[in-house]
């Protein structure tokens, strides 16, 4: 009689800790260019970052969030979508064109991306457990500083150590804002230094292309990422796969949150394996 209450005393420890309310935080507006860059009063304001994290919950995966707008508008956010799932999800915000160009845009995006790295473990996170992603010009941005490793590489990083890049209906040649800047028509493809698909490599890790529907995105946006997937595979990346979301047009975050958190959870699950 004593062992049965004892195996139920255990049983009803493990669901009471199973229930445990997590507990999450923001801390908004976070300058990620270290102290001492040279910061104009635009950099200094658009350069942020806010950190949403569990705040009684360790080693916790994180994704970076670029928000879309073409290069050209958006403001950071933290998608309801992806907030009280167990992770940390970081906003960022980063300088626009017309009044930078779009290299300086990936630059932001970089940077942003290295200071999670150096600094997420100050909050509880794992930095092994790293996702990149964003919607339209922000799956652009993720996908960019991610396959060519000369953007992280400047902060000492190896791209690499991405967990995964998730983009949500991403450019994958030269985005169209920075063709523009060249005086190039929109319906003018270009695959140069400014598109993702320039950098395909076998060793890069695992991408998740999501799209919507191709009859309804912008510009051939499904047929890029899809001539993207089928290149990363021939360059032997195995890790590439593309989901067409039917029936949804450019504005597809939605349906696509949950494939999110899905891979999220796949990959940390592969990761903690991995290393135990």
């Amino acid at each position: 009689m004593k062992r049965c209450f004892f195996v139920l005393y255990l049983i009803l420890l493990k669901l009471s800790a199973n229930a445990q309310v997590v507990q999450y935080n923001t801390k908004a507006n976070v300058s990620y260019y270290e102290e001492g860059s040279r910061l104009d009063s635009y950099k200094k304001k658009r350069c942020t970052l806010d950190i949403y994290y569990p705040e009684n919950k360790s080693d916790f995966a994180t994704v970076i969030w670029f928000h879309g707008g073409g290069l050209t508008g958006g403001e950071k956010e933290v998608p309801e979508a992806l907030k009280n799932q167990g992770i940390a999800v970081v906003g960022v915000s980063y300088r626009l064109s017309p009044k930078v160009k779009g290299s300086d845009v990936i630059e932001d995006a970089s940077a942003a991306t290295a200071w999670v790295f150096k600094h997420i473990k100050e909050f509880g996170g794992n930095e092994k457990l790293i996702f990149v992603s964003g919607h339209s010009a922000g799956g652009y941005l993720g996908m960019m500083l991610t396959l060519n490793k000369a953007y992280l590489k400047k902060y000492n990083i190896d791209a690499n150590q991405v967990a995964g890049v998730i983009p949500f209906s991403g450019h994958t040649i030269t985005h169209f804002t920075i063709r523009k800047e060249r005086g190039i028509r929109d319906v003018q493809a270009v695959v140069d230094e400014f598109a993702p698909l320039f950098y395909v490599r076998a060793d890069a890790p695992p991408l998740l292309l999501i799209t919507g529907d191709r009859d309804l995105e912008l510009l051939g946006r499904y047929e890029e990422n899809a001539y993207m997937e089928r290149m990363m595979k021939l360059a032997g990346h195995n890790a590439t796969s593309l989901i067409e979301l039917g029936g949804y047009g450019h504005n597809m975050t939605f349906p696509a949150f949950p494939l999110l958190l899905k891979e999220v959870t796949r990959r940390t699950e592969e990761i903690v394996n991995r290393l135990n």
